[in-house]
Parts: C-alpha cells; structure tokens; sequence
C-alpha cells in the first residue's frame, strides 16, 4: 500500500466571521452625521488638538489628507506628502495645524496637528514631541533635528492653557514595513507615548497602506475584518507600542485615487470618531479635576 504525498490544505486567509462589526451598507452615512455634528464637552477648547506622529514615511500627512477628502467628499491635498517610496529623510519639517471642513464649508471642532516624521539622523526629537504634547509648540514652528527646542522663538508659548495643549495623540504605523521599523524608533515612540500616559492624555494607532500586506484587502477592503494578516499586524503594532487592539484602527489612504469611497471612507470615519471621542473625554475629565 504506498504512502500519501499529498500536502496538508493551506491555512485559510480569513476568519469565518467579521472579529469587528461594522455594517458597510449604512456606516458611512450615519459615520459622516456623527462626526460633522459632534460638539465638544467644553467649549473653551476648541478645536480639539489630535497630534500625528511616527517614522518617516508611514502616512502621517496622507492620513489627514484622507480624513479630509472623506469629510469633503472629494479628494484633497492640503498636507504635503512626500511620495518618495525610498527616502528616509522626513518630508514635514514644520508644526503645521489644519482645521477641516464639513460639506457645507463651516469648521468642525477638531484639528490635526503633523510634524516632522521619527528617524535616527534627521527625524523630530522626542524632548520636541514631549514639549508640543504640553502646549509650548505653536503652529508654525520649523524644528531643526540638530538644535534643541529655541525657548526664546516667538513660536514657542511658555505659559500654555488647556486648548493649547494635545487632546489625543495618534501614532500612525505603515502595516507594510512595521515589522523593519527601527528598534530605536520604536523605542523613541514608546518614549512619547509614555509621557502622554503621565499626562493623561489618551494614544490611539491608526494602521496605514493595509492593501500592501494582505491581497484579500486589496482585492475587496471589506474583508478587512476578517483578515487574519490586518489582525497579525495590528497585534503586531499593539506588542511595539503598548497600546491595546481595540484602540488601533487599520485604514486605507487615498494615494492614487481621483475619488473617494464609501468603504475607505468608513475606516477612516470610524478611525477618526473614535479619536475625536478620546480627546473629548480627555478635555472633560481636565476641566472636572
């Protein structure tokens, strides 16, 4: 009787069942109507400061550029992105703020504050980021990688107030290259993260170009949620970084499109309700103690 060379069935890409619910048919829609009405529990504090960092190259700008062209239901470009696939030499150099916009034109209570990208050579400093995370950094301000933080430059307040200050910090990690990111940025981010935690403030990761790392994604962004790779890299993100799955939210930018869709929308829709969420609970837990 001969043996058997047939090999055993390749493991299954997916999960049976979605390990997130969303509903795809409707989300979009109510997502839009939650965000663009959403009002802050102070309105001293307005707009709340959502603060993005993390290396060079993970999307930082992309994502903001993409959380604007699904409030505005077209692509924009407002942040400038650098689409260098090989360099690691950060595109953003200044502290630069940007307000966002419903369909209608007026300004949403919420605003996204991008820096320069985390590297060995010519990245942000951690004590910079430390600093911005208490208010001291004004819009506007050029960090220089090789000096310190410049006390005397009109550009830095030394007596900033709660509004001033960062409601949420989001570090934005590319699914693609997390597993090469360098031990040192990830312990730099870390590092920030850390001091966000002594200061309250709350710290999501939103997980960028998860059509590189999984072909079931690219194929239909719907699976999402059901993609044992997405669930293997945001763990992935979670043991780097410390925070928990349930605060990571994996996102398609727009890099190539002419127009928006329904489903990327809805990531990042979900993605940026839960951080305009966080930041608000942040601002009235300040304003109760």
């Amino acid at each position: 009787m001969g043996s058997s060379n047939s090999s055993p069935p390749a493991p299954t890409p997916e999960y049976d069942r979605p390990w997130r619910s969303i509903n795809w048919s409707e989300d979009g829609r109510k997502l839009l109507k939650t965000v663009t009405s959403f009002q802050p529990g102070n309105p001293e504090v307005n707009p709340l400061r959502i603060l993005l960092h993390g290396p060079v190259g993970a999307g930082k700008s992309s994502f903001f550029n993409s959380v604007n062209s699904a409030l505005q239901g077209k692509i924009t470009t407002r942040a400038l992105a650098n689409s260098t696939l090989n360099d690691d030499k950060t595109f953003t150099v200044q502290c630069k703020t940007y307000k966002v916009k419903n369909r209608t034109g007026s300004f949403l209570p919420f605003a996204f504050t991008d820096i320069a990208g985390m590297d060995k050579k010519f990245g942000i400093k951690t004590d910079d980021i430390k600093k911005l995370l208490n208010g001291h950094i004004n819009d506007g301000y050029t960090f220089n990688s090789a000096k310190p933080i410049n006390e005397e430059d009109p550009k830095y307040n030394n007596n900033p107030f709660l509004k001033d200050k960062i409601h949420c910090l989001v570090a934005v990690l590319p699914a693609n290259t997390v597993s090469m990111i360098n031990e040192e940025i990830i312990w730099q981010m870390r590092e920030v993260r850390e001091k966000a935690r002594d200061l309250g403030i709350p710290q999501v990761i939103v997980m960028t170009k998860v059509d590189e790392v999984c072909p079931l994604v690219k194929n239909n962004l719907q699976k999402i949620y059901t993609s044992k790779k997405i669930k293997q890299k945001m763990e992935e993100c979670s043991n780097k970084l410390g925070v928990p799955v349930s605060c990571i939210y994996p996102v398609q930018n727009y890099h190539e499109e002419n127009n928006t869709n329904t489903t990327a929308d809805i990531l990042i829709l979900d993605a940026l309700k839960n951080i305009v969420n966080f930041a608000n609970d942040y601002v009235e837990d300040q304003v109760d103690s």
